[in-house]
């Protein structure tokens, strides 16, 4: 739990969020008071790196073992090859995963974070799969690349200030069959659903970052860390997805499949 990076137990990247995102103290004070948000740019780096390590575990223990397979087809088309984008994919843990599983897919993982992304790629090289592992600088609405057979959001669309102009700059760069596979942190869809140390912790995440990273950018839905399933999927359908289901669950995310 407070030693091996690689087990899928690993809690120290929790700790490291919150003593990071207490480090701008004046600008959170500011923020609360005149609701302006907070870009996820001006948090300290501590931060970013905390974020990385906290998910990553998750990924690790569930991504290619329990999260794609749930997925239907998803699995067979990765290991014959096709393209796959990584929208706000950070430091690019969940990527280079992904890339290490399926060495006949491209990968290109995207995020609107410079630095994130210069980490990303020191990590791609650092893993061996750069021939196959991208990472570019781009946001969730703008992009670029086209026709993916499969496009991936891992804990990144409550952050979102419009998570539904992302979702339909996403179905536009889906190629015809392709899926798009949204992981958000676990929640009910009301408030009394999720009062359990999880639900705490997430809520506690949410006010100091991912419901201010929202509220700095256009529109500012404020999803925040306890969106639920029925608002994803209000946001998911509403920009033109026919297809939106529950694929599968661990005790710390959601898994949802999308398509046209």
């Amino acid at each position: 739990m407070f030693a091996d990076e690689e087990s899928p137990a690993f809690v120290v990247g929790g700790f490291q969020i919150a003593i990071s995102a207490g480090r701008i103290i004046d600008r959170l004070l500011k923020a609360f008071r005149t609701g302006e948000g907070i870009g996820w740019h001006e948090h300290d780096f501590g931060v970013f790196h905390g974020c990385a390590r906290f998910f990553r575990p998750s990924y690790i223990g569930n991504l290619v073992q329990k999260w794609i397979p749930s997925l239907d087809g998803v699995e067979a088309r990765l290991e014959s090859g096709i393209r796959v984008a990584d929208v706000g994919c950070g430091f690019g843990y969940s990527t280079i995963l992904m890339a290490q599983a399926f060495p006949n897919s491209r990968f290109v993982g995207f995020d609107y974070h410079e630095d994130s992304i210069k980490a990303a790629r020191q990590r791609a090289r650092k893993s061996g799969v750069s021939d196959r592992c991208s990472f570019e600088v781009g946001g969730a609405k703008d992009f670029a690349g086209e026709a993916f057979d499969f496009i991936t959001v891992f804990d990144a669309l409550h952050d979102m200030g419009d998570p539904a102009g992302a979702s339909r700059h996403i179905l536009s760069k889906l190629a015809p069959g392709g899926t798009w596979m949204i992981v958000e942190p676990y929640a009910g869809d009301r408030v009394e659903e999720n009062l359990n140390p999880i639900g705490r912790a997430y809520y506690a995440g949410s006010t100091l970052m991912c419901t201010p990273c929202s509220l700095s950018q256009e529109v500012g839905l404020a999803l925040g860390a306890q969106a639920g399933e029925a608002r994803v999927r209000a946001v998911v359908m509403g920009a033109g997805f026919s297809h939106f289901r529950r694929a599968m669950q661990s005790p710390v995310n959601l898994v949802f499949e999308a398509r046209r």
